[in-house]
């Protein structure tokens, strides 16, 4: 039986428009999927609908979709997204409207349920993470485009992969496997070489998106249409597998997949193999992603050019705290970046940043209050006094938190093509997330030789945010380096080395299978993402910084 193949045309809201007709042209392929919700996406469609009830969708997949419906019709390509964001019974309707106009006859079914925004007062969106056996009955009953809302990453997978090979919740090992080839898909080209520690290594100008060939068993290997740019190796998926992910059980509404017994293995030129992968049952409990208006926002930031950096910056500190003593905002945060250098050649590199960042719950605190009292300094501060950009009205920001649910909280309904709504039973069988024992470590490297060096000449590195935590993945390129990196760092010496994290709760969750150690970091991006409480707020480059960081590695690995 040949294998289900399984691509992705979308990471992210705003990722390459063109990505669908390329993974249509560019070769075989059964389903097509796009994953359009972030956490700051949610809260983004929330604030369109606000504005009007009939969005709260990814507008710019239908325009995706009026390139290419035909195209997909006349070559048997399913179309999987959550593209409908807040309103996936909108966007299905506009699919339809647009496939009569187009004369095309698709079939367009839903999947609703995740809503649960009324039962938390005050959200602005309140969405369940669902699994994927709604995606699997809209598919079973024939549909041709299946649009949902909040659902999980990987369910976008999972659910057409339950659909072709008839599995059930209690085939845990086969969903397990199918989360993973969709954990791995999910970020478009972060699987092919995009974002990659070691991007030197292969030609990623414009790396092709990529594609899961999943077996009955569960089973898959991950490739990329032939002739298209990037990678498709170890490192890349192992890069991909550690993204935004916690301990060794990886949990979902439909499976708990243990990254543990995960095992990667290169099958040919842009072919990795995933294999070995367990399941479990589910937790009780659905997550639910809650975005809420946390508040307004402003900032402005100060060039500060070069002598006496320093006293510049108390300067125009006090002033600004003085002038806005009769209202002080609720939140106030300063950082001086020392950019600048000594005897620098150019005035650039002479300028340190100095950023206020402050929050309040009344616009008028944080709106012209600030601007007028930092466009009042303009003549009366600091020698050398400008700012990058003139400061504005303010803007309104959120906040981000998860709580969890029992799994019938959320009506999990498939609206099928032909308006029939199947209900999807929540699992039977369910298991708490336990914690799993630390694996054995290898034996440590003998001791030798050592040479001050970055962390990244031997090890690569992925970080990414979930809500105000962060992870940073961290693998060995060989059995050698995983050896030393095993037993050098901890989480003491992942503190030291990323001093930000010091007073933060931090884990550490090795998987031996993947040489890699994941890092887990509470706290560190505050509210979310939509708070931007820190200068990275999705802790994307966490992991290079670490990776820059320098500490005695053998020579031996040099």
């Amino acid at each position: 039986m040949n294998p289900l193949r399984v691509g992705n045309f979308s990471g992210f809201y705003g990722d390459r428009a063109g990505a669908l007709r390329e993974m249509l042209t560019g070769g075989e392929v059964d389903v097509l999927t796009g994953d359009y919700l972030a956490e700051l996406t949610m809260l983004i469609l929330g604030r369109d609908r606000l504005k009007d009830p009939a969005a709260g969708y990814a507008r710019t997949f239908l325009r995706q979709v009026e390139d290419c419906l035909g195209l997909a019709h006349e070559r048997g390509v399913r179309i999987v997204t959550n593209a409908g964001g807040l309103n996936p019974a909108g966007l299905a309707d506009g699919i339809r409207r647009l496939a009569d106009r187009l004369g095309i006859p698709a079939r367009v079914a839903h999947v609703e349920g995740d809503d649960l925004t009324a039962a938390h007062p005050g959200a602005l969106a309140a969405h369940a993470y669902l699994g994927g056996f709604g995606i699997a009955a809209c598919l079973r009953a024939g549909a041709d485009v299946v649009i949902t809302g909040r659902v999980t990453d990987a369910a976008l997978v999972t659910g057409p992969a339950a659909a072709h090979y008839g599995w059930g919740p209690a085939d845990h090992d086969r969903l397990a496997g199918a989360v993973v080839a969709g954990h791995v898909l999910e970020c478009g080209t972060q699987a092919t070489g995009g974002n990659y520690a070691f991007f030197g290594e292969g030609d990623v100008r414009r790396p092709g998106f990529p594609l899961a060939e999943i077996h009955a068993d569960g089973t898959s290997v991950i490739t990329k249409h032939p002739g298209t740019g990037g990678l498709v190796d170890v490192g890349t998926v192992t890069a991909q597998l550690l993204y935004e992910t916690g301990g060794a059980r990886y949990a979902g509404p439909d499976v708990t997949a243990r990254l543990d017994t995960v095992r990667l293995s290169q099958d040919g030129p842009d072919r990795v193999r995933i294999e070995g992968v367990r399941g479990e049952a589910p937790p009780p409990t659905l997550k639910v992603g809650i975005n809420r208006l946390g508040g307004f926002r402003n900032e402005v930031v100060f060039v500060l050019t070069g002598l006496d950096i320093e006293a510049k910056a108390a300067l125009v500190r006090e002033q600004l705290t003085d002038a806005l003593a009769k209202s002080p905002p609720r939140e106030v945060r300063w950082d001086l970046v020392r950019t600048d250098r000594a005897d620098a050649d150019t005035e650039e590199t002479a300028s340190a940043l100095l950023r206020l960042v402050v929050r309040d719950p009344d616009e008028r605190v944080v709106g012209r209050a600030l601007s007028g009292a930092a466009v009042e300094l303009a003549l009366a501060s600091y020698p050398g006094f400008h700012v990058l950009s003139p400061p504005g009205k303010g803007a309104p920001y959120g906040v981000f938190e998860d709580v969890y649910v029992p799994h019938g909280d959320a009506d999990h309904r498939a609206v099928l093509h032909d308006g029939r709504r199947v209900p999807v039973p929540p699992p039977q069988d369910t298991r708490p997330l336990d914690a799993v024992p630390p694996p054995p470590l290898p034996e440590p490297l003998p001791p030798g030789p050592t040479r001050r060096a970055p962390l990244g000449l031997v090890a690569g590195a992925r970080s990414g945010d979930k809500g105000g935590n962060a992870n940073v993945g961290v693998w060995a390129r060989s059995d050698e380096a995983w050896r030393w990196l095993a037993h050098t760092l901890t989480t003491d010496a992942f503190r030291h080395l990323l001093p930000e994290t010091r007073d933060l709760p931090v884990t550490r969750h090795p998987l031996p299978n993947l040489r890699a150690l994941n890092f887990v970091v509470e706290g560190i991006l505050g509210a979310g993402v939509a708070a931007q409480a820190r200068f990275d707020p999705q802790a994307k480059a966490l992991g290079e910084w670490l990776r820059s960081r320098h500490l005695d590695i053998p020579e031996i690995l040099l």
